[in-house]
């Protein structure tokens, strides 16, 4: 298959609701050859300590690689909040299925499963793996638990991450994949240095945008000056803010009605900030970003509403929103330009838009950090931790910051201390 084709059909299926027959379809042309071995068990099928979060599981079918078994799997999951929550839940729900406990009595390797959430919307799609050692007399036992990779995926979600894993396999036609290749594809290694990567340069062009615009503006150089005002400090803490509201608006906490609960907020209002939906502007930076982040975020108000947008915004305590080394936001106008933040310039790699806003779209971003017997290939509050670590010695292009540790060592490390 086309590597173009093979995008198409990732974000298809990635960016809609879950389908059977469309994920069906994935799975093939991602395996190549699977065996059409079906069956649904739910009700009180389903054991009694899995009853209140699973409603029903369903094989499709069942795939081998040689010397491993793979069973995909779709699991209908209670609850809206399943998909967020009771994750050990559900990884050890599929260990039990990979053991032979019930379902099936045949011990499988692994296991490639769509969880779905009730209103179809929100799911994941996970690679669940058993590691086992034979012992004397070629005895298969258990070596450690079920270990769980998921890529966060639907309406809400963005594909990009997905796609730059898996297209390589789906693309090709050919030869089956081994269970190897497959957990390579669920490396979260690879996205965060690829997400540092391109977090540094948007880091870079912001600081030498705004090296330009302080040395041509003798008000802001002023102003600058004064409070002791580094432009590679700014830089790195308007980023910082930026991608720290990304966590955020994935709750739905921004742009919330005024009578609505938290949660009901837009999931991308970022964008819709930028896109004009929630007030016009000259300049997005000046008008819009400095009087949420240093007003809206930074001030309590009656209700948490912020006329300004017609939207509750959350009151957030703490220094993040605080002007840095208090420049004076208010009367010092910094037009960083817009297409600083999106535009619709094509990338090599063939995505339109390389600003601020339009790399950040292309990355999930989960609150939940990762655990060692469960990954989500996402960026996550500790992924950010490592690139706010590896931009600390970083000033300019020169630069080449810290090194970086994978996460299963930090995890290693921690445990033999």
């Amino acid at each position: 298959m086309d590597k173009k084709l093979a995008q198409a059909l990732i974000k298809e299926t990635f960016e809609s609701p879950f389908d059977k027959n469309r994920f069906a379809s994935f799975v093939r042309n991602l395996l190549n050859e699977i065996e059409e071995a079906s069956f649904v068990y739910r009700g009180n099928l389903i054991p009694d300590a899995y009853e209140q979060y699973i409603v029903s599981y369903e094989r499709i079918g069942k795939y081998k690689d040689g010397d491993n078994r793979i069973d995909i799997l779709v699991v209908k999951l209670n609850k809206e909040t399943s998909i967020e929550r009771a994750r050990t839940r559900q990884r050890n729900f599929i260990a039990g299925y990979l053991q032979g406990k019930y379902g099936s009595t045949t011990e499988k390797e692994a296991a490639l499963v769509a969880f779905v959430a009730p209103n179809g919307e929100d799911w994941r799609f996970s690679l669940i793996k058993m590691d086992y050692r034979f012992m004397e007399g070629s005895i298969k036992e258990e070596f450690t638990p079920a270990r769980r990779w998921s890529f966060l995926v639907g309406v809400n979600e963005n594909s990009h991450t997905a796609q730059s894993q898996l297209v390589n396999l789906v693309a090709d036609d050919e030869k089956l994949p081994t269970l190897s290749q497959i957990e390579q594809a669920f490396n979260i290694e690879k996205v965060t240095k690829e997400f540092f990567e391109k977090y540094r340069e948007q880091f870079l062009r912001t600081k030498d945008t705004l090296d330009e615009i302080v040395q041509k503006d003798k008000k802001i150089e002023k102003d600058f000056t004064a409070k002791g005002v580094e432009t590679v400090d700014f830089s790195k803490k308007l980023l910082g803010q930026i991608v720290f509201l990304y966590f955020l608006q994935k709750k739905g906490w921004f742009g919330v009605k005024r009578d609505e609960e938290w949660g009901a907020g837009p999931k991308n209002f970022l964008r819709e900030l930028f896109e004009g939906k929630h007030g016009r502007y000259k300049n997005f930076f000046n008008d819009i970003l400095e009087p949420l982040f240093y007003e809206a975020l930074a001030r309590e108000r009656e209700d948490d509403f912020y006329s300004r947008f017609n939207c509750r915004i959350p009151f957030l305590n703490g220094g993040l929103f605080d002007p840095i080394k208090n420049y004076d936001w208010v009367h010092t106008d910094i037009y960083l330009p817009d297409d600083l933040f999106s535009n619709n310039y094509l990338t090599k790699e063939g995505d339109t838009g390389n600003g601020i806003l339009d790399i950040f779209d292309r990355y999930n971003f989960t609150v939940k950090e990762d655990e060692p017997l469960e990954k989500e290939v996402a960026v996550d509050p500790e992924m950010l931790g490592k690139v706010f670590e590896n931009l600390l010695e970083i000033k300019d292009r020169k630069s080449k910051g810290t090194y970086y540790t994978p996460r299963e060592i930090v995890h290693y490390m921690c445990e033999q201390s």
